[in-house]
């Protein structure tokens, strides 16, 4: 087995500056809700889910912005 069928063509894990922000946003989200739960505080409860749908929209606009992962070019369809 050779190095490249091991490894194929993607070998950052999706280490992006958006991922990463997306990643930390929902983290907090999830421990703001948690939080929440265990104080018996609804309206932290909310703002926790607020959070995670946060961090997906403010992880896509990163990526659209160009700080995603990039993704290979499709190779043509051979003509028959």
């Amino acid at each position: 087995m050779t190095s490249e069928s091991a490894h194929p063509e993607h070998d950052d894990h999706g280490s992006t500056p958006a991922a990463w922000t997306a990643v930390v946003i929902i983290t907090i989200a999830f421990t703001v809700g948690t939080l929440a739960v265990v104080l018996g505080n609804w309206p932290m409860f909310w703002v926790g889910v607020g959070l995670v749908v946060l961090g997906a929209v403010v992880g896509r606009i990163m990526r659209a912005m160009g700080l995603g992962k990039r993704t290979p070019a499709r190779e043509p369809e051979p003509a028959d």
